[in-house]
């Protein structure tokens, strides 16, 4: 997402990659003067979110649960395409204890991804997939400590307590070589436009979930269905309305209860997926060359929470537990690659090449407890919409209201309304456009996700390392090399596929 900015999700409940999207964007970033004025409701270039809920408190009480989502509040100006996104609260107070940590990162990559794995391992093989799986959260695991050295070592350099991801990419290049200097604005802004893409993506992706998971239980007790795009439209209506609602405090409940659903769901899916199974040479071990992008996009979009290991990280009480052999990073990410694999390997040993995009339409419909998991997920999936969507839209808003002169609090207010009505049809349009889940996850994957989980870690590494009195050794630079050219054969050859047997669906 998975994730700086962000997702089933993404792994995850939908809750877990919608946590993904808020602390993606939920960044503390760098305060700084752009020189210009700013006007009405919006007269800051820095935006404020709060992300009480890390710490485990809001308002001054107690969280009821650590794992709660932080939920954003307020979010201010942006001018020109310089996104800044400020965090002043808890993230500054270092007061997220360790198992809070552990679990806002697990829920940060467990999403819609982890349901799309026995379908990613159908396009590489059994094993080719599994080793596939367990190699990329290897990779995705050591990119975001090379990030975390890299912010450490950059705010030590500049002299400023933390920065977000889109500010170590601009720092690197600011105190980099100087023939890259100039870059560095844009690549803050390419940065945050790639975790913008992400979010709407996620959007996209749950309209298809949900409208085929609805499709796919109704199709059990009528003969005439409509079309995927009927239920498609039919579920944009209840989004608009439900996308209104700004106030997210009071999504809270339902964000507890779409949690609660996650759980169970996960729980009778492993059941399902464990019984029965076939011997295991009865599936390839590898399939062929042509459908191994696919298998990356899919892969790379359930690994992509590497935005939330620096708002995390700098949140912690004791920032030295979050790194290191035995630190919450690796110990919650390795709890989720070894989630991911099970769900991959045992969900293609047990349904093969007719692995969906979604294993819960896998499911069979007897017993009814398997039956209800796909609404379950459904409901899930829809609670968490609102919040995914809910970031991209308060940094869109402020810029439009600023750009245009907008003062006025009751026209900024229906200007952010008509933005939210416009995108959640633009988002259903998409997601009509690319009706299928697995082409749709893949895309978004291998044209985001690689860049933000594996290119842009490297090489943010490689431009902070060589800038430092103990320069890179060559070791380490060759390492950081293959690391960005295996994420840009994915980008290129991940896309491509992907985009490819969009077409042909066609």
């Amino acid at each position: 997402m998975a994730t700086s900015n962000p997702d089933l999700a993404k792994g995850d409940g939908p809750e877990n990659l919608r946590e993904t999207t808020r602390l993606v964007l939920n960044q503390p970033m760098v305060q700084r003067s752009s020189g210009l004025q700013s006007s009405g409701q919006y007269n800051s270039l820095n935006t404020s979110i709060d992300t009480s809920s890390l710490s485990g408190e809001q308002d001054g009480r107690s969280q009821s649960g650590a794992i709660g989502p932080p939920l954003p509040c307020e979010v201010e100006e942006i001018e020109g395409t310089n996104i800044e996104i400020d965090n002043d609260q808890s993230l500054t107070e270092h007061t997220t204890n360790d198992v809070q940590c552990l679990m806002h990162i697990m829920k940060g990559n467990i999403g819609t991804g982890v349901l799309a794995m026995p379908n990613a391992v159908s396009k590489a093989g059994l094993w080719t997939g599994l080793v596939g799986i367990l190699c990329i959260g290897m990779v995705a695991t050591h990119c975001m400590h090379i990030l975390v050295k890299s912010s450490k070592l950059l705010t030590k350099r500049i002299g400023h307590d933390k920065l977000s991801y889109s500010e170590v990419m601009e720092e690197s290049l600011k105190t980099g070589p100087s023939k890259l200097r100039r870059l560095a604005p844009h690549a803050k802004t390419f940065v945050n436009v790639l975790l913008l893409f992400t979010q709407f993506g996620f959007c996209c992706v749950y309209i298809v979930f949900i409208a085929t998971s609805v499709k796919d239980v109704i199709d059990q007790f009528v003969d005439h269905s409509p079309s995927l795009r009927v239920y498609e439209v039919a579920v944009t209506a209840l989004l608009i309305p439900y996308c209104l609602i700004r106030d997210l405090r009071s999504l809270a409940p339902f964000s507890l209860f779409a949690n609660a659903l996650t759980v169970v769901g996960m729980v009778l899916i492993f059941l399902n997926i464990t019984q029965g199974l076939p011997d295991s040479t009865r599936r390839p071990a590898f399939t062929n060359f042509a459908d191994l992008p696919l298998f990356f996009g899919t892969a790379i979009f359930a690994f992509e929470g590497i935005s939330l290991v620096l708002p995390l990280e700098s949140s912690m009480r004791d920032r030295e537990r979050f790194s290191g052999l035995s630190g919450v990073l690796n110990l919650s990410m390795v709890t989720v690659t070894c989630l991911y694999t099970a769900m991959g390997f045992f969900g293609y040993l047990k349904y093969g090449d007719a692995a969906l995009g979604s294993i819960t339409l896998n499911l069979p419909s007897t017993p009814w407890y398997y039956l209800i998991v796909k609404p379950m997920f459904a409901i899930s999936i829809f609670v968490s919409y609102n919040v995914q969507f809910y970031v991209p839209i308060r940094i869109i808003a402020p810029w439009v209201a600023n750009r245009y002169k907008i003062e006025s609090q009751k026209k900024i207010h229906r200007v952010e309304s008509l933005l939210r009505v416009f995108f959640v049809l633009i988002t259903m349009a998409c997601a009509m456009a690319i009706p299928h889940l697995d082409l749709l996850i893949s895309l978004i994957g291998a044209l985001a996700s690689s860049s933000l989980a594996m290119i842009l870690p490297a090489i943010i590494h490689i431009l902070t390392m060589l800038m430092e009195p103990k320069r890179p050794g060559v070791i380490t630079i060759i390492k950081d090399v293959c690391i960005t050219i295996f994420g840009v054969i994915g980008f290129v050859t991940g896309s491509y596929t992907a985009l490819k047997e969009i077409v042909a669906t066609f």
